[in-house]
């Protein structure tokens, strides 16, 4: 279902099912699975490799060149794209700066209005970006995590497994799993909401709460710690939690706001079905 006014190039691969809306363009090149839709003035480039029951609104953009000053077209890069995303209006996803390499997308993810992903940027499964977020090159942006509207991530910045950001955070540092950001480069609690809907258990949970004390309100710095973590065993919650800051010793991590209450940390009562 091609509306007559759409550009589509011979050379894009489409599958079936697929909508094409009203001057929307679909470069040679391009590869969109069975079930997307395409909306009026969108532009998805010869560079993108998109899943299956993709929407992507009008006027986004889609495999753009980056906006690197050392970028030479003539590289082959790619934009790749999983399934059953939304890409809003007035979306921009840049392709990747480096041959071969490609800026990545999920599965299941909701990108609102006016959302940027800087080229040779990763976003897991399940993101939600609310309007206006902005991510530079190279930014990781791991699974489940929701970034309120306008929040700006600096390029090469590390962004946990269910963390969330506040609307309009500035984000110049490593983002740890399960934490909330906000403002600039601050933690202001864990993302006490977001670990339950993810379906963790309550000693999951208060694992969580225990590394999230540890590194934030022991009076440690970051390195010890890291080093303190060492003398216990993990499970995998915490154990990734872990893994995440001892990776992130070159951007380092967002620092700890001191706000007080349960959402700094707190361990819940033995109440599992409350």
């Amino acid at each position: 279902m091609i509306h007559p006014t759409a550009v589509v190039s011979e050379g894009a691969h489409l599958g079936e099912n697929i909508r094409i809306g009203p001057y929307a363009v679909v470069e040679s090149g391009a590869c969109i699975g069975d079930g997307c839709s395409i909306e009026a003035h969108a532009v998805v480039t010869g560079h993108v490799r998109m899943g299956t029951s993709n929407i992507v609104s009008q006027g986004a953009v889609i495999g753009a060149d980056p906006q690197d000053l050392r970028f030479d077209p003539k590289t082959v890069s790619y934009v790749q794209i999983g399934d059953r995303n939304r890409f809003r209006e007035h979306c921009t996803i840049h392709r990747a700066t480096l041959p071969g390499a490609a800026t990545v997308v999920g599965d299941d993810c909701f990108l609102m209005v006016g959302v940027h992903l800087g080229h040779d940027s990763k976003v897991g499964n399940r993101v939600v970006m609310a309007n206006g977020v902005m991510l530079g090159g190279f930014v990781e942006v791991q699974d489940s995590v929701f970034l309120g509207g306008g929040t700006g991530v600096h390029q090469f910045v590390r962004i946990g497994r269910l963390a969330i950001a506040q609307g309009n955070s500035s984000l110049s540092k490593n983002v740890p799993p399960y934490t909330m950001a906000a403002l600039l480069n601050q933690v202001v609690g864990l993302n006490t909401v977001g670990l339950r809907r993810s379906g963790l258990t309550l000693p999951q949970r208060n694992e969580v709460k225990k590394a999230f004390n540890l590194l934030y309100r022991s009076g440690l710095n970051a390195s010890q710690a890291l080093a303190a973590s060492r003398l216990t065993e993990w499970s995998p919650e915490g154990t990734s939690f872990w893994e995440f800051v001892e990776v992130s010793k070159k951007r380092g991590i967002c620092r700890w706001a001191g706000r007080k209450g349960a959402a700094d940390g707190a361990e819940e009562p033995e109440m599992e079905g409350r």
